[in-house]
């Protein structure tokens, strides 16, 4: 596991990120929420200390354990599910940051739920999200998140606990003597791919590998956005498209592990944005159920691509921060079904109501789901003025 020094560093990484992904500055006395998973319970206690040094209020929550959401999602009554504490609103409305700290003790509890009742529970708590979507894009809110090992997880993942932490401590240079200036040398690289893709007039995006053929549109007053604070570790630079746009195939050749159940060779059909047929070697239905989870559910809230140069996670991890930040041999590319970003509008985010949201093509979901794709891919980018230019191939943005 890990030693005392890469605790430490791992707190002091977590604390760089909110900041990073906060638009204005963490001032004294700002409210900071940290959900943790009881197995991290050391990372927690030196994430606490730092936060209050920092002159922080620190509000902590325990997740629940596996039996308990298990019990949760099997044995409550509609009301149950959707119930909502009293003061809950009020938390959201004041809260500055979280810190979510994730170990999970189970990948495959939930795998005999009816997924419908997880899905009424998400659809209760959505509000909240959006709570904290306005207050970030007022520059009053920020989040990161981040994994602690588990045998759980070395489990699913085919290697012993060692293996899964060293992955995780060189993923997040946690190895480095000062993993902070690491962070701030791939942050400075990824602003200015960044701000060459945001210079480009793009009417539309063709992906193309092995399994996938796929467009998609970028839409009006978007930018590319990521390593920026947001999940520990990060590599991926994405945007949410106007979902209108999407065609083609997607296939996903990573597997994926969501509300407890296994999903492997995911592909999709769009057309005209909506997903129109899916199917899956394993974990079918229960991905068509995801899909008709609301009317959001269907479509693309994300593109992503993620540059080989950036990451050093080289193995599947059996979980979505890390498996989506898949280095390799061939990079990664990425797409969520489900709800959109709006810090990826790229005019004033304090601005963007829901009307706009809708006009331009952000898609609004309880869902968000991250399915991968390893294979080597082209994707080019098909200008407004006619012109066609590759920006990543072999695993690399072209510039």
């Amino acid at each position: 596991m890990f030693s005392d020094k890469q605790l430490h560093r791992y707190a002091d990484v977590l604390l760089w990120g909110l900041k990073t992904a906060r638009t204005g500055k963490i001032k004294k006395n700002e409210i900071i929420l940290i959900r943790y998973d009881i197995a991290a319970i050391k990372l927690v206690e030196i994430m606490h200390k730092k936060l209050l040094e920092a002159g922080l209020n620190p509000v902590h929550r325990l997740l629940q354990t596996p039996d308990m959401e298990k019990n949760f999602y099997s044995l409550s009554s509609i009301k149950q599910l959707t119930f909502i504490p009293p003061g809950e609103e009020e938390l959201y409305n004041h809260l500055n940051g979280t810190i979510a700290i994730l170990a999970p003790e189970s990948l495959t509890h939930l795998s005999d739920v009816d997924p419908s009742r997880i899905a009424k529970s998400l659809i209760a708590r959505k509000p909240f999200r959006a709570i904290l979507d306005h207050r970030e894009e007022k520059g009053q809110f920020s989040w990161t998140l981040c994994m602690f090992p588990t045998q759980e997880l070395a489990r699913h993942a085919g290697m012993s606990i060692e293996e899964y932490t060293r992955q995780i401590a060189n993923a997040c240079f946690l190895n480095r003597t000062d993993p902070i200036a690491q962070w701030e040398s791939v942050f400075k690289q990824a602003q200015s791919i960044k701000q060459w893709l945001n210079q480009m007039d793009v009417k539309k995006f063709h992906v193309e590998s092995d399994h996938i053929d796929l467009d998609i549109t970028p839409g009006e007053q978007r930018k590319w956005i990521g390593i920026s604070g947001h999940n520990i570790p990060s590599f991926e630079l994405f945007i949410s498209p106007d979902w209108r746009g999407t065609n083609g195939i997607y296939y996903a050749d990573q597997p994926s592990y969501r509300s407890g159940n296994y999903v492997k060779g995911i592909r999709i059909e769009f057309k005209k944005g909506k997903a129109i047929h899916a199917t899956a070697e394993q974990g079918e239905e229960f991905l068509n159920n995801q899909l008709a989870m609301d009317a959001g559910a269907n479509k693309l809230g994300e593109f992503s691509l993620t540059d080989k140069t950036f990451s050093k996670i080289n193995q599947f991890m059996a979980n979505t921060l890390f498996d989506e930040n898949y280095g390799g041999k061939y990079g990664n590319s990425h797409v969520a079904l489900g709800a959109s970003y709006s810090d990826t509008y790229s005019g004033n985010p304090s601005e963007l109501t829901k009307e706009i949201k809708t006009e331009l093509g952000f898609n609004d979901s309880a869902l968000h789901w991250d399915i991968v794709n390893t294979e080597n891919k082209r994707v080019t980018a098909h200008l407004k003025s006619g012109e066609k230019t590759v920006i990543y191939e072999d695993g690399r943005f072209t510039l």
